[in-house]
């Protein structure tokens, strides 16, 4: 077989079909008459983080988009035409935003590391750094990573709550929650960032309580960090 060749993938696709067919007569064409996901996964590009995989969900069950850091910005097209779509067209009832611990691309932040052009998108992960510096800085080796990877996640749950898909969404009166995990590659285990957002009126005071949970350090002199009230918006 050539070495640029993938049929050794097509092979494994091939025999993964037949197994659940069998398992599962008619599963596929009853999987090609529709697509009712209540979920959305917003995740990292980690090929260590399968969505369905890690939550236990079959093909069809789980809307998903990944990039870098799982990061969702206003400027992003992409990532808001994937909420639009799993709110507005599949009407989906939970959307989770899922970080992990060792993420590259929140760990090349933190220890000012450049990996090239993917820096500039990861400025958005240096502005959640920089803004928590305070409950951050302080902290050593490995709580100082897993701060932010959550500290990134928690960020982006309340960067989905703020886009007007959503809020037009709860606006209508859609049932409609945004979550904050964490997963874990030691273990497999997701761990629940308890920023979980239901409703407009409560979305400020979420994002408020999840980041209190990291204490600054006695020593830190805020200059505009998440005590500001211009910091406080989510």
């Amino acid at each position: 077989m050539p070495a640029s060749s993938l049929q050794h993938l097509i092979n494994a696709n091939h025999a993964w079909a037949e197994r659940v067919e069998r398992e599962q007569p008619g599963f596929f064409k009853t999987l090609a008459a529709q697509q009712t996901p209540e979920y959305l996964w917003i995740g990292c590009s980690d090929s260590r983080v399968p969505a369905n995989q890690v939550i236990g969900l079959a093909p069809g069950e789980v809307f998903v988009h990944r990039n870098v850091a799982n990061v969702v910005v206003p400027s992003d097209l992409n990532a808001l035409s994937v909420i639009q779509f799993a709110v507005d067209v599949l009407k989906v009832k939970h959307i989770m935003v899922v970080g992990h611990y060792g993420c590259g691309g929140v760990l090349a932040v933190l220890h000012d590391q450049r990996v090239g052009l993917a820096d500039n998108w990861l400025r958005h992960v240096n502005d959640v750094k920089m803004r928590h510096r305070g409950r951050l800085m302080h902290l050593c080796g490995g709580e100082q990573e897993d701060a932010l990877c959550e500290m990134n996640a928690i960020e982006q749950v309340g960067h989905v709550a703020q886009s007007t898909i959503v809020q037009d969404a709860w606006a209508r009166g859609q049932q409609l929650s945004i979550h904050g995990w964490c997963y874990g590659l030691k273990d497999g285990k997701v761990k629940d960032l308890q920023v979980t957002m239901s409703r407009p009126d409560h979305v400020v005071d979420v994002y408020r309580a999840a980041i209190k949970r990291y204490p600054r350090a006695a020593t830190f002199v805020p200059e505009l960090d998440d005590t500001d009230p211009q910091a406080d918006e989510v």
